[in-house]
């Protein structure tokens, strides 16, 4: 987390202690501010030292201790309102532009973000015209790689698929869970499909024993839209952990599943690069891909991530669990600032195949 925030020993020591303040925080800013609550973040000042700040549409009253309060435009239901109103768009048969990567809740900026490629204004802005949003919600964001699949066409430290077709897939796993029993590991649905092998890699490319099977999995075919998650029911024999592997850096001991608040540092672990940390964007993220499927209520983060991390963990620094890569745009290599990583968060995957995470005290 340090190397990839830039935080010194004293600022990471600070930052983890205005995280602890948001997420003590936030519903109670919430329920503080009613219909003007705009959402709360946290924020790092130009000297380095972070702050919790929150929002809302009116001026006066008084502010929380330990939180700066900022006058904004749009409440935080008039900027999911306008979001929903693109994902309606799209569920009812309009087709995202090519050049328009995805679309969120932009809480430090007040705004719909849209997400495209260089060139692609006009038609983000004819997308967002005719969704009949207010246009002053939106706000155009040019990234400079598209976000895509983390599946590598190679294989890969994490598990591989060899579907006989002359190629080895890799993915990485998210976290260990249990359903009535069961042992096993959720991780994204585009890494496999129902009852699809999946095997150990002891090394890079190396095709290991056996370790189980998908159990179920979902993922959005090219022009539909859906979840991207899937868990996989290990073999009898092996054992299950409730840890993240830390790539030398430390394993992490997962203790739960809380979500953090936007702004919060995350890492992510996956078999290609390893341990990477970033912040939290945003929240409820509809992603199309470049290959044409649209992935629903994804997480934003300025970690980086490459080819096979996908299905990868995604942990707090308390070790709280927050999701599995879905995909990204950028890489790891040279400048990754302006590289972007999309998970899929855990507790919709637990909820919806009645899973237990693996946890320890």
């Amino acid at each position: 987390m340090q190397r990839d925030l830039g935080l010194s020993s004293d600022r990471l020591v600070q930052y983890l202690k205005v995280e602890r303040a948001a997420l003590q925080q936030e519903r109670a800013l919430a329920r503080q501010f009613g219909r003007h609550y705009a959402g709360s973040w946290i924020e790092q000042r130009a000297d380095g030292s972070f702050r919790l700040v929150a929002a809302r549409t009116t001026a006066g009253g008084k502010a929380p201790a330990g939180v700066e309060v900022r006058q904004v435009r749009h409440s935080l239901a008039e900027l999911d309102a306008s979001k929903a109103r693109l994902d309606l768009l799209f569920a009812q048969g309009a087709k995202v532009p090519k050049g328009v990567y995805s679309w969120q809740v932009d809480l430090p900026r007040n705004a719909v973000t849209v997400s495209i490629a260089p060139g692609a204004e006009q038609a983000a802005i004819d997308f967002v015209a005719l969704s009949g949003i207010d246009a002053g919600v939106v706000r155009l964001e040019t990234m400079d790689a598209p976000p895509m699949l983390h599946v590598d066409v190679k294989g890969g430290l994490g598990y591989l698929r060899n579907p006989g077709d002359g190629y080895l897939y890799a993915c990485s796993v998210g976290f260990s869970v249990t359903q009535n029993g069961a042992p096993g590991f959720a991780t994204a649905g585009h890494c496999g499909t129902a009852g699809e092998a999946v095997y150990h890699e002891p090394s890079q490319w190396t095709l290991g024993p056996r370790w189980g099977a998908f159990a179920a999995s979902r993922f959005p075919a090219p022009g539909q839209s859906g979840p991207d998650y899937a868990w996989v029911r290990l073999d009898a024999g092996h054992a299950l952990t409730a840890t993240v592997h830390g790539y030398g850096q430390g394993d992490v001991t997962v203790r739960g599943s809380t979500d953090a608040p936007v702004g919060a540092a995350v890492c992510r672990s996956g078999r290609t690069t390893g341990w990477r940390c970033g912040t939290i964007e945003a929240r409820n993220v509809t992603v199309t891909y470049v290959s044409g499927e649209t992935v629903l209520n994804l997480t934003r983060t300025t970690a980086c991530s490459e080819g096979g991390d996908s299905g990868g963990s995604f942990i707090t620094s308390a070790g709280q669990g927050q999701g599995v890569l879905s995909g990204g745009s950028g890489s790891c290599k040279g400048n990754t600032r302006r590289s972007r990583s999309y998970f899929q968060p855990l507790n919709p995957i637990l909820q919806a195949y009645n899973l237990n995470l693996l946890t320890s005290p």
